[in-house]
């Protein structure tokens, strides 16, 4: 239907359009202060840089893309996260032969073709950052600390930070034997997707949302259990970093992330019911699977803009309202019109929140309509306040008026 959004969409105006400002706002600030450069890519990117980076074993390679053929015969994906796109600009803006690192964020649509749920639609948005060239634990404490302060600044205080390693090639090999193994003899109880996971990448089989699959994983290996030295000593010293910075954590060896691009640090922030609002780690592997040439650690994360949304609200948090009207500027007779309007142009250049009438209505019904926009203040600009130079500005909550210069009105409601 015209008149209807494709389902999983939503159309952002009112309150909710507020809402996403000021999250954008404060999520734009802090980058600010990390010194965190915005990148904005492309909503559509070539469809092999996802089954590269993303991974083909997947739940968003295999199910949820939104995959087509342009005109050329080239086939096309919408961005379903916002990390390969800022590896391939990274890697083709060539980003990697200056000063390093490189500490990049965004705020991006995201498309993925599932079912729509509380905070995740099939177009939802996502504020990330993505820091190249840093190969030790301290760069995931720099965006676990910075999302830490995200949250604090929004209001947010019920996610726990919940940590895991995932290791590395090395130590994945040796993981991925026991892991197998273990699958092997439970494999009649597996969904059918993840009898093809286990050939193809065993740990996908962990992050399976299957209630019959998630009962058998209960009780399979875990990577922390078959770290190589290297990654053990990451883990311990990104541990070690976030207790003497008193970020509390837990750590959580279910989590595996449902990327195959992470290796090592992997973590989300978790709410009170159990359910992952965000989350992000380590992904040292995936500029070599974009560019076979280049070897360069990232880590990273994403927070979906509408989870917030529905975080703040189970939370009861309010964010600041939107500003009030300050002055309503009523307009009596037509010869009024142009000096009140260029009276609300000034204020508006002063930075005054002003309003007027555009519909010609009477000046009854142009006080009912300040009334309805919540207006601080009014007057009334006629003949006579044009030939005395004055106006009575009436404060709407306590009735009070005040004699105002025109030539005065900026300095009267700056002041």
């Amino acid at each position: 239907m015209i008149t209807q959004r494709p389902k999983g969409t939503q159309d952002w105006y009112g309150s909710n359009m507020h809402k996403r400002t000021i999250i954008e706002s404060i999520a734009r600030k802090i980058c600010k202060a990390y010194n965190i450069k915005e990148i904005i890519t492309p909503v559509f990117e070539h469809t092999i840089l996802f089954q590269r980076g993303v991974g083909e074993t997947t739940d968003v390679v295999q199910k949820e893309m939104y995959t087509f053929d342009d005109k050329g015969n080239r086939s096309i994906t919408l961005k379903p996260e916002g990390t390969a796109g800022a590896v391939r600009a990274y890697l083709e803006n060539s980003l990697y032969a200056e000063v390093q690192p490189t500490k990049l964020f965004y705020v991006t649509p995201a498309f993925r073709y599932e079912n729509p749920q509380s905070g995740r639609l099939r177009q939802h948005h996502q504020f990330g950052v993505e820091i190249f060239g840093a190969a030790g634990p301290l760069a995931e404490v720099e965006i676990i600390t910075l999302l830490t302060q995200f949250m604090k600044e929004l209001g947010l205080n019920g996610a726990k930070l919940h940590i895991n390693s995932i290791g590395c090639g090395c130590c994945r090999t040796t993981y991925n034997e026991a892991l197998l193994s273990f699958l092997e003899k439970n494999k009649d109880q597996l969904c059918p997707t993840c009898k093809e996971r286990m050939l193809k990448n065993p740990l996908r089989v962990i992050d399976c949302k299957v209630p019959t699959c998630k009962t058998i994983v209960k009780d399979a290996p875990r990577t922390i259990e078959y770290l190589d030295e290297e990654c053990k000593n990451h883990f311990d010293e990104l541990q070690n970093l976030l207790t003497k910075l008193n970020i509390p954590f837990e750590v959580d060896t279910e989590i595996v992330r449902g990327l195959d691009y992470y290796t090592k640090t992997v973590f989300e922030f978790v709410n009170e019911d159990g359910f992952t609002i965000c989350g992000g780690g380590r992904y040292d592997n995936l500029v070599h699977e974009v560019d076979e040439k280049q070897n360069i650690p990232a880590v990273g994360f994403g927070f979906g803009i509408e989870r917030i949304i529905n975080e703040l609200a189970a939370e009861g948090v309010e964010l600041e309202p939107e500003p009030a009207v300050e002055l309503y500027v009523g307009i009596l007779g037509q010869e009024a019109k142009a000096a009140a309007y260029q009276l609300v142009h000034k204020l508006r250049n002063a930075g005054v929140i002003v309003e007027t009438d555009y519909l010609d209505r009477s000046v009854k019904a142009q006080m009912k309509y300040a009334n309805k926009i919540g207006a601080k203040n009014t007057v009334i600009i006629g003949a006579d306040e044009l030939n005395n130079n004055k106006a009575n500005v009436k404060n709407m909550e306590t009735g009070e008026q005040t004699e105002v210069d025109l030539d005065k009105f900026e300095a009267f409601f700056i002041d």
